[in-house]
């Protein structure tokens, strides 16, 4: 079974930096697009990137310019480096792969940005 484990949130100050990683088990993982998404309490979830087989990329437009998403196939990783951090980018972060109709999400990490 497919399984998803993320890492690497905290407690960051304003301007600060972090850097999320999506560990995969059980999948044939370059094969598939891979993607970063969050929630707020009281808020919907929403892209942060995404990162396809082939390289493409999409940002969402709060985070572009300041989040980079990248993948390791080898290790099965798919990692999000957040820059300049604000505090409206305190959130669960959440790794999800897309399957077509068996998607998968992780179980999420907390970042927080807070002086």
């Amino acid at each position: 079974q497919v399984q998803l484990v993320e890492s690497g949130g905290g407690l960051v100050q304003p301007g600060g930096s972090l850097t999320l990683s999506c560990t995969a088990s059980g999948i044939v993982f370059n094969q598939y697009t891979m993607g970063w998404y969050r929630q707020a309490p009281g808020q919907q979830r929403e892209l942060v990137a995404i990162k396809s087989s082939s390289g493409i990329t999409n940002y969402g437009d709060s985070v572009r310019g300041r989040f980079t998403i990248s993948r390791d196939n080898a290790k099965k990783t798919v990692y999000l480096q957040m820059n300049n951090l604000k505090p409206e980018d305190t959130a669960t972060y959440y790794c999800k792969i897309f399957r077509g109709n068996f998607n998968s999400w992780g179980q999420g990490t907390q970042v927080t940005v807070s002086a």
